[in-house]
């Protein structure tokens, strides 16, 4: 066994010289091997070049086919051959690093261009020698009609040598002579051709202007006319041509005749026609791709008035589970078996299903009735996914989210109707999957604009679009101003202020909300140390966490540095920690928080009252304050207040006292609140009664007042 060529140009190499033993048996050329691969080794590197561009070029493989025409490689074979040794050889000698996903689509992609390039220079070719022989029939005619030369052997060794098919047929369709040629392609003596006449060769493909232009031909309004033709063979078969009709006159220019040159392209025909059904298929379900569904969805948006459409957008529930405990292999077959079970809901008239890849389908309906046609559809694409799959002893159960969308033709485009599929599909599986859902274009906009959003974070950071404003904390007992909440806001180019259940989930969801998490603690520590540099009393500020950011191996030493270059003490810090974050913690978790805790910071438990926690398990929590959730204080805007509310308050109040935690409560909205939850002991509060949210500054001046108060 030889030795693999080392480097790009020893295996471009290697591969022009399997290509030139392929091709060149069935070349007629008068070089030798070694000179036919020198003229093939400036091909296989632009195919090279090709198959690795960052951008398809469909036009070097199309020249690269041409050329292989002009080295008189027009036997058929020739390009069978070549499109084999392209298929099996290119990606393995000149690929690079990218997907081999990638590159056989890129390849079979090149050999369609090189395919389509070679056919063009055939066709071009073969034009140019029907012309010459068109104008050597049609002199060889003219003398045979005016009988003054005798050229009629001449004549007929052109008319019976040529290798493409001619006919002559008076103006009435008579076929007067056929030669060897034609007789082979279709397959009968010419004794038979002569019996039909040209009407006789009608087929169900013909193209709508064949035959009118053919009228015009005989009626002499007309010199020539070229189409491509079918024609049914006596045994049943199609024969595919390039067909090329003229008219015959006589010395006065009177029509006497016509003549037809026929080019067979029925294998060349099923070679374009495979291409381009692996292009437009998927590899391993034989369904059809994104590629040929677009142009279906296409065509059905683009149809007249009246016209409705139905999609139904699947994806499999888990596959990724299958695929990591049983292997792709068992993935592979699942998936087979899920599309042959799809393929047979779809058997109605402007129906189809397709494969967009991986473990998603999308399902196709059109007409005037869609709206009750595509739930009929959804309906039976879930009921055929009942049946469990066998796959190696196993009965694998298949789930899908279905993503469905209705509407008319004409008011979308193919990509805003599969993104709101896609939409639609994630909102199912997002409630649990294994159901069905119909677009909402409300729903749509808020997901375009979540998706939106989420993409924005990390540029709007960088471009200082975050600012933050401040809700003063009360104390109950005496009015006076303790501190405050920071609360992040976004002042979005095009939303304009955007509050934090706005984003924060979206930050949370990307990670963005350690660094924003980080940017907020730092610009309110600096607050704080302004505060107290301008007010007699401290103020302290409270800072939320998220569940990601208590997680963050980073929390304490970037808490411990911001303080630091602040010159500001850890007791002027409360931290914030939602109740739902901390149910079930384990000590990995709270061990950040008690480091804090143990330096001076405090530790707030937010939205108290609204999980699912243990009271008892208060003790182990490394926290100094209870808030309230605002749900408490609904409860106390009527008046009387409802006493259950009051006792619960009154309970959590005792309880949080007697284990050394004060209570703040949020959401306080009326005096006869504040009044309330002062007499049941609380310690602090904040809402709207006090200050809505706002800049620092506002803050500063309710300080100073309790100050000279």
């Amino acid at each position: 066994m030889s030795a693999e060529p080392d480097g790009p140009e020893g295996r471009v190499r290697r591969l022009t010289t399997i290509w030139s033993r392929a091709v060149y048996p069935v070349t007629s050329t008068s070089l030798t091997r070694a000179e036919f691969e020198e003229r093939l080794l400036p091909l296989a590197h632009r195919l090279s070049h090709a198959l690795r561009a960052r951008s398809f070029d469909a036009g070097e493989a199309r020249a690269v086919g041409a050329a292989l025409v002009e080295a008189h490689g027009t036997d058929p074979e020739v390009l069978a051959r070549t499109l084999d040794c392209v298929d099996a050889y290119l990606v393995l000698y000149c690929g690079d690093d990218s997907p081999q996903d990638q590159l056989r689509m890129r390849s079979s992609r090149l050999q369609h261009a090189m395919a389509a390039g070679y056919a063009q220079a055939l066709r071009e070719r073969t034009l140019a020698e029907q012309e010459s022989i068109a104008q050597a029939a049609l002199r060889a005619q003219g003398v045979v009609a005016e009988a003054l030369h005798a050229s009629e052997a001449r004549f007929r060794a052109v008319f019976e040598g040529a290798a493409i098919g001619i006919s002559i047929a008076d103006l009435d369709g008579n076929i007067l002579q056929v030669n060897g040629a034609l007789q082979r392609m279709f397959g009968v003596s010419e004794t038979a051709m002569r019996g039909r006449k040209v009407r006789d060769w009608t087929h169900p493909e013909d193209a709508p202007q064949t035959w009118r232009l053919y009228e015009e031909l005989v009626r002499g309004e007309r010199d020539h006319y070229h189409v491509e033709k079918a024609f049914n063979r006596t045994d049943g078969t199609a024969l595919w041509t390039n067909l090329t009709v003229s008219l015959l006159r006589d010395a006065d220019g009177t029509p006497q005749y016509q003549l037809a040159l026929m080019e067979d392209t029925t294998e060349r025909r099923l070679l374009h026609l495979r291409l381009r059904y692996e292009a437009t298929h998927d590899a391993l379900t034989g369904l059809p791709n994104r590629t040929l569904f677009f142009e279906r969805l296409e065509k059905a948006l683009a149809a007249g008035e009246g016209q409705r459409f139905g999609l139904c957008y699947l994806d499999l529930d888990g596959f990724k589970a299958i695929n990591d405990s049983l292997g792709h292999a068992a993935g592979d077959r699942l998936l087979v078996e899920v599309a042959d079970r799809l393929q047979s809901c779809t058997t109605a008239s402007g129906e189809m299903v397709a494969r967009l890849g991986g473990d998603e389908f999308v399902a196709l309906t059109t007409g005037r009735d869609t709206e009750r046609g595509v739930e009929e559809l959804a309906e039976r694409i879930t009921n055929a996914l009942l049946t469990p799959v066998g796959i190696d002893g196993r009965d694998l159960l298949v789930r899908g989210s279905l993503g469905i969308v209705e509407g008319p033709a004409g008011e979308r485009t193919a990509a805003e109707v599969l993104r709101s599929a896609d939409i639609t599909m994630y909102r199912a599986k997002s409630a649990g999957g294994n159901r069905a859902e119909l677009a909402d274009p409300e729903a749509d906009a808020r997901a375009i604009t979540r998706h939106g959003l989420t993409t924005a974070l990390p540029s709007a950071l960088e471009r200082g679009e975050f600012f933050i404003e401040y809700q003063p904390l009360v104390h109950l007992g005496d009015g006076t101003v303790s501190g405050a909440e920071a609360l992040v806001r976004w002042l979005h180019p095009q939303h304009g202020v955007l509050g934090p259940d706005r984003f924060i989930p979206l930050a949370e969801h990307t990670g963005l909300i350690v660094p924003l998490g980080r940017w907020v603690l730092e610009e309110s520590i600096r607050q704080a140390r302004a505060w107290r540099e301008k007010t007699a009393g401290p103020l302290r500020i409270n800072v939320n966490l998220s569940p990601c950011q208590l997680t963050h191996p980073g929390l304490v030493q970037d808490t411990v540095d911001i303080l630091e270059r602040a010159g500001v003490t850890p007791d002027a810090l409360c931290l914030e920690v939602t109740e739902s974050a901390l149910i079930g913690a384990d000590d990995g978790l709270l061990k950040p928080l008690r480091r804090l805790a143990e330096m001076g910071v405090d530790i707030a438990l937010d939205d108290f009252g609204t999980g699912y926690s243990n009271l008892a398990n208060l003790r182990r929590l490394p926290v100094s304050v209870l808030k309230l959730d605002r749900s408490f204080t609904q409860g106390m805007q009527q008046y009387p207040a409802d006493p259950v509310d009051l006792k619960i308050v009154e309970g959590i109040v005792s309880l949080a006292h007697s284990l050394d935690l004060a209570v703040t409560v949020e959401g306080v909205e009326t005096s006869a609140q504040a009044d309330q939850l002062r007499l049941l002991g609380c310690d602090t509060a904040q809402g709207w009664y006090y200050a809505r949210p706002g800049p620092p500054e506002h803050l500063h001046t309710l300080a100073l007042a309790d100050a000279t108060g």
